[in-house]
């Protein structure tokens, strides 16, 4: 067959269409798009996975922990059940090829994906990168017109091998001894832990015990309303005095509180000083996924995957935004001229935008454009594409517009008010008055972009010495309120800047302040996990954790449960990224952790507090060890390994008999 010039390998077939159209690839085929000189070819995510601990010795297919640990010599991947057409249509391909340009998406993930296949198929000719932003003509032309050498993004692909690396050496290694532990100690539970995922669980559970274990403390509230010489009302707040207040400022005095009202009814105060601020507010920065997935959460009540789903098709099929999986908040400079384009094409998208648009200033630069806070993707932005925003759904719509307005907010003025204090000594006490008087509306008029600052109150004028009178008092009992339960927004934003949970000053010192769980790609579906297995509950709009997500957390020790371990490891993943630490030497970290980890339950055991698991006389599987769920068939019903179909052993329920159902028709799928 003839040779292929260049070869496009793209990360799915939407993508890879985009990309075809674009370079006049129009011949389709069932495996690849070709035309003009190129082939483009499509992967459907992760055609490859990691291999089975069985796939590298039959041994291991039994749980125990004589097999531990299990840390291959050489890693091993397997074709992903139902993509073996694709991945040897692919194969065939490169067999053939030149030239690959890896264009799945310009992320650790989207570079694992492409050059995972290229080393399995031993590949070794020459690899370019195309880093691509966004899917619309106009973006795919750019980036076209700056193809990368391959060599620049490779330090990527070394980073997602050791996330997954990382992740199979933790979930297979931990979660067999884990549940092989908690079998002798005589409980029948798949204890499932990994690097994410647990420390993950652990947030929630501190979080849900710190509500239980909280104590309200009760404070008192005096408000006074003065009146002026004018008639004016100037409403005040008592600052008690240090021996009858908390740290925060707070009355936990009632009698203090009724005393200084007493005084103070029908009397008068002074005014002893007024101090007026001029406050300017920049617009706030565009979206990164993870502050969309919070706001989308509090304010429509959308789930982290619901808004990654919904972001992922405002990129792919819509072409309406950027790319969605981003960490950064910042624009290239070089982008901002681009800004006439985008706000004509959100101005024609819809009415809410061209009225926005109306008000903006293609010529501000905010300070959102910033190249030094610029990581692999810049922020979640409006293409140039004008958008159909009528053949959106819901969510995307809702998306869309918080995504419009807060790229439109970027060319409005500063936010302006006046924030003016007043202090007032009244019969020995201190009394102080806030208020707040908008200058310049600027961005805050864009509805969707707009501040949660409610103080907006006009003080009548004062000046220093004037005598006010004391028109009405007011005492409110008040109790002091436990933290509140997480939500998926709030779980999102705690797993994103786990760096700032931390109390160990010398992990302060060592953690970047950019440390956290997971990545913006991954966060959602590790919560989605932790739901789908039991471990997290939600009720409306909250998330709490199952008895059995507590006991797997109490049964732990603290250095497989603490975010602050994963954090940074997250944070060494990024140095292998940036090539500032190899991929061996991080593997070589992990395996020297999770043996760590092996020897501490080796030697102690596990304190397992039982729970209900949801399963009457839960057991163990006779042939394996793992736990056993309880099946029906036209026999009746019976036990089967949860490991099917790799262990086919049952037991028929009421006469203990144990058989096998067949033979291996497949692999477990232990992804943890």
């Amino acid at each position: 067959m003839a040779a292929i010039e260049t070869l496009y390998l793209c990360e799915k077939p939407s993508q890879a269409r985009d990309i075809a159209r674009v370079l006049g690839a129009t011949e389709r085929t069932p495996h690849y798009l070709n035309g003009n000189d190129v082939v483009v070819t499509w992967c459907f995510g992760h055609l490859l996975e990691m291999a089975a601990p069985d796939q590298y010795d039959a041994a291991y297919k039994k749980w125990s922990m004589a097999t531990l640990p299990i840390v291959p010599d050489r890693w091993q991947h397997t074709v992903r059940s139902g993509a073996r057409d694709q991945y040897n249509a692919i194969a065939r391909l490169l067999g053939r090829t030149r030239r690959v340009v890896v264009a799945t998406d310009a992320d650790r993930e989207g570079e694992t994906i492409g050059r995972e296949i290229l080393d399995r198929c031993n590949y070794r000719g020459e690899i370019a990168r195309l880093w691509l932003s966004a899917l619309d003509e106009a973006s795919i032309r750019t980036a076209l017109g700056r193809i990368r050498d391959g060599r620049e993004t490779v330090s990527l692909y070394h980073a997602g091998l050791g996330r997954a690396r990382a992740d199979w050496l933790v979930g297979m290694n931990l979660t067999r001894a884990y549940t092989v532990a908690a079998r002798n100690a005589g409980h029948d539970q798949l204890l499932s832990v990994g690097r994410v995922q647990t420390p993950t669980l652990r947030l929630v559970v501190e979080r849900d015990r710190a509500i239980e274990q909280f104590g309200p403390q009760p404070y008192w509230r005096l408000r006074v309303t003065f009146a002026t010489d004018a008639g004016d009302v100037l409403p005040a707040q008592w600052r008690p005095p240090a021996d009858v207040a908390d740290d925060q400022g707070r009355c936990i005095n009632e009698n203090a509180a009724r005393r200084m009202a007493q005084r103070v009814a029908g009397g008068t105060g002074t005014v002893e000083q007024v101090e007026t601020k001029h406050e300017r507010k920049s617009p706030p920065l565009p979206y990164d996924l993870g502050t969309l997935q919070q706001d989308a959460n509090r304010t429509a009540g959308l789930s982290a995957q619901q808004v990654l789903d919904a972001a992922q098709s405002l990129y792919e099929t819509h072409k309406a935004t950027t790319y969605p999986r981003t960490d950064c908040r910042y624009l290239p400079t070089s982008q901002h001229a681009d800004a006439p384009a985008i706000l004509r094409a959100v101005a024609v998208s819809d009415d809410a935008g061209r009225r926005y648009v109306a008000g903006a200033d293609p010529a501000r630069q905010s300070k959102a454009w910033n190249d030094s806070r610029i990581t692999a993707h810049h922020a979640i932005i409006p293409t140039a594409t004008t958008a159909a925003v009528n053949d959106m759904g819901v969510a995307e719509q809702t998306l869309y517009a918080m995504i419009r307005d807060r790229y439109i907010a970027q060319f409005h003025p500063d936010h302006e008010a006046d924030k003016t204090t007043i202090a007032i000594e009244a019969a020995g006490g201190a009394f102080r008055a806030t208020g707040r008087q908008v200058i310049v509306e600027g961005w805050r008029a864009i509805e969707a972009s707009g501040s949660t600052d409610t103080n907006d109150v006009r003080l009548p004028v004062v000046r220093r010495g004037d005598t006010v009178a004391v028109a009405n008092t007011d005492i409110e009992a008040k109790e002091t309120e436990p933290p509140a339960r997480y939500t998926e927004g709030t779980l999102i934003g705690a797993m994103k800047n786990a760096a700032s949970l931390v109390t160990d000053d010398r992990l302060k010192h060592i953690m970047r302040d950019t440390a956290g769980l997971g990545t913006e790609a991954t966060r959602a579906g590790i919560v989605e996990t932790l739901q789908k297995r039991g471990f997290l509950v939600q009720t409306k709009k909250h998330l709490t954790a199952s008895d059995a997500g507590r006991a797997l957390i109490d049964a732990l020790p603290d250095g497989v449960s603490n975010p602050e371990t994963t954090a940074l490891w997250e944070q060494a993943l990024d140095d292998v990224s940036n090539g500032d630490l190899s991929l061996d030497d991080f593997i070589a970290r992990q395996t020297r952790w999770v043996e760590a980890a092996l020897a501490q339950v080796q030697n102690q055991g596990l304190n397992l507090p039982r729970v209900s698991t949801g399963t009457k006389n839960a057991r163990s599987c006779p042939e394996c060890g793992r736990p056993m769920r309880k099946r029906k068939s036209q026999h009746g019903p019976f036990w089967g390994c949860s490991g099917y179909p790799d262990c086919t052993a049952t037991i028929q329920v009421g006469r203990g008999s144990r058989h096998k159902t067949g033979g291996r028709t497949g692999r477990r799928n232990e992804t943890h």
